[in-house]
Parts: C-alpha cells; structure tokens; sequence
C-alpha cells in the first residue's frame, strides 16, 4: 500500500491537496532544504506545516522543481520568514524571475498568482547536492513545463518526478496549450525516467508510489491519446485551467466564474485553435458541463462549488 513507502532518514512527504504541490523536507545535521512550495492562498498552511516539521529548526535552502504557481507560490513567505533562506531554481526560469515577467512565467496567461521572489542559485541538469545525508541528481524533464526538473536519489532509487509523471498520468503540457509542440519532449522524459528506474516516486501531485512501471504505462497510453487527438489534450488543458481556480475560490457565481474565465489568455487562445464552431461563451460553458457531469464541481442555484 502507499501509505506504509519507507522513506529514507530525513525525507519527509508534505502530501498537499490539488491546489498546492507536494512539498518534501530534507533534512540532515548540516542543513534543511524544502523541495516546491504550494499556492500562494496556502501560503500560512505551508509555513505551518514546515514550521512543524523542522522543531525549531530554520529552513536552509528551498529548491523548485519548476515555477508554475502551485509549486512556488509560497517561496516568498518563505523567503520573508527565513530571511537567510536560499533559493534555488531551473536556470531557464532565471531571466525571467529576475524581471518578474509573468507572461513569461504563466501567470498571467493561466489567471493565476504568484507573489515575486528572488533566487540564489541554479538548479543546473547535470550537477547534484548533497541534501538529507544523500546525494540528488539534477536531470532536465521538458515537457509539462520546458525548464522543469526532476531530482534523482541514486543511492535509494528514489526519484522526485515533479509533474513529469503521476500515479495516474502528468501534468498539462503547457507549451502544447499555446501550439508548441512538446508531446515528443513528455515522452523523452519518461524514457530518461525509466533509464533511471527508480523504486519509489515521489510526484509533484498525489501520495508516494512504487507502481513505476504501471505509472509509466499508463502516462505513455495517455500520451499516445493526446497526440494522436491535440483537441483532446486542449479541452483537458482548458478543463484543468479552469478546475483550478475553482479549487482556489472554493464557490463562486457562475456569472463571476465565466467573467473571469473570459479574460484568461490560455483560454482563449484555446478556443481560438480548438473551439471555433462555439462562442467563447458557449465553449467555457461547455468545458463547466464536462467538469460537472465528471464530478469536479457542483452547480446550485446559479453557484458553482468545487467538488
């Protein structure tokens, strides 16, 4: 079962909701290092549960996996309450966290926030650190995102899979979402995750896992789906957009809701390649009665509720 993977010494799983990524605490006599950092609405809980887990200890470093908003949206309360804190992240995100560009760095065309933060070192593919009394690989895993990596513990077989493969499959390929091909890239970093063959995963979303090799066949079948049939993956892609800011809100009208939906970038370059034959309107609507009749939300009176 899940729930009973052991863990090497000093690695702790902070398993979060949806909404916010998985946070993993390494901690050894030397230092303490936090892997991602949640939402930025989960920003108190975050520093809680680290707070928690450290017993008084300060919080060292914090590395991202990748700067979407559900894995860095917390760096900067964290930052604030260990103002010694050093921060690493994926080299090809550094030019555009050193100007804040949130074009660039997906907030704004996903609707998303993301408080600015600062970085003070490289998450560099190739080069390894020396945290929770083992040795991480850095490995480059294009795909979800262009710039994400993956952290591979060679000596326990353990692997930090970030969004590059899930229990049930992986992340949005977000580059597909604006016509860049990348689906190629998602099955590249599969390949390199099988070469590594970890026995134990922990992924950006979801518990700890050993089913490697039913994880890995399952994402490839996906994968084939998606890009075999693009509009498939542009509908998930839409769908998860919007599921994700309903898991922000909570509930909200759903008048509100198709407001705002209305003005996110992503979505509208979606419905422009893929939902032509529908008003933006009458697609947004159609994407909310998917996510409906799948159960991820409810409608009551006019109120969408997260479900």
């Amino acid at each position: 079962m899940t729930a009973f993977v052991s863990l090497p010494a000093g690695v702790t799983v902070l398993e979060r909701g949806w909404l916010s990524a998985n946070n993993v605490l390494l901690c050894d006599a030397n230092s303490a290092t936090l892997v991602d950092s949640g939402y930025v609405t989960h920003q108190a809980q975050t520093l809680a549960l680290v707070e928690h887990a450290l017993q008084g200890r300060a919080l060292d470093q914090l590395a991202n996996t990748h700067l979407h908003s559900d894995h860095c949206g917390g760096n900067q309360a964290l930052q604030t309450r260990y103002p010694a804190l050093q921060t690493w992240i994926p080299p090809g995100s550094a030019p555009d966290v050193r100007t804040w560009c949130e074009d660039a760095l997906s907030y704004k065309p996903t609707g998303q926030n993301c408080p600015p933060f600062q970085f003070t070192g490289l998450l560099q593919p190739g080069s390894s650190h020396h945290w929770a009394n083992t040795t991480w690989e850095v490995h480059a895993a294009p795909g979800h995102d262009p710039h994400s990596v993956i952290l591979f513990a060679p000596e326990h077989r353990l692997l930090m899979s970030a969004d590059a493969l899930w229990q049930n499959g992986f992340g949005v390929v977000f580059p597909e979402l604006v016509g860049i091909d990348a689906f190629d890239e998602v099955g590249q970093t599969l390949d390199l995750i099988e070469q590594l063959n970890p026995v134990t995963i922990i992924p950006g979303h979801g518990a700890v896992f050993t089913e490697v090799a039913q994880a890995l066949a399952l994402a490839r079948s996906k994968l084939e789906g998606f890009a075999k049939n693009p509009e498939r993956h542009a509908r998930y892609g839409a769908k998860v957009l919007l599921k994700f800011k309903l898991l922000e809100w909570g509930r909200i009208s759903k008048v509100e809701f198709s407001a705002w939906a209305l003005q996110v970038p992503y979505v509208n370059d979606l419905h422009k390649r893929f939902g032509q034959s529908h008003t933006l309107s009458t697609w947004i609507d159609m994407m909310l009665a998917e996510l409906e009749r799948s159960g991820a939300l409810e409608v009551r009176d006019g109120i969408l509720h997260d479900a």
